[in-house]
């Protein structure tokens, strides 16, 4: 199995529901074959991730996590993810910081987490994308 076939799912976590669809459209521009889901807050990314609600679970394999939302932010989706998520479901989940915030201590306390993979800053780009996909799924061209 190639790494791009284990890229097939995304999850995008943020409550800005244009955020979300500008960066469905900056996914969708780099022609993979990937499924493109979207949260609100923390609280229903945990719940998809877990499968909660879905008739089959579709885990993702990528996760592009906001920082300030309602409900769950991104510190709190993190502590729930460490706690309620199975190990063998963290090996399979790419999670990536995003945020507005070029707070250091935000940055910090991303690289420190062991399963954060990467920190992005907003506004994301379709090269954005192509950039953090090639990193982590080893790709050479998409």
């Amino acid at each position: 199995m190639n790494n791009l076939e284990r890229l097939n799912t995304i999850l995008l976590v943020d409550d800005d529901d244009a955020s979300n669809f500008l960066h469905s459209i900056f996914i969708n521009k780099l022609d993979m074959d990937v499924n493109i889901n979207s949260a609100l807050n923390g609280q229903e990314a945990i719940d998809f991730i877990l499968g909660k609600g879905q008739e089959k679970l579709e885990l993702p394999c990528m996760v592009m996590l906001d920082l300030r939302m309602p409900v769950m932010d991104g510190w709190q989706f993190m502590d729930a993810y460490e706690e309620l998520v199975p190990k063998k479901l963290k090996d399979q989940i790419t999670i990536v910081l995003v945020t507005i915030s070029d707070n250091k201590e935000d940055k910090e306390r991303a690289v420190a987490n062991q399963y954060i993979a990467d920190f992005a800053q907003k506004p994301l780009s379709d090269e954005t994308f192509k950039a953090l996909i090639q990193k982590h799924y080893n790709l050479a061209a998409i």
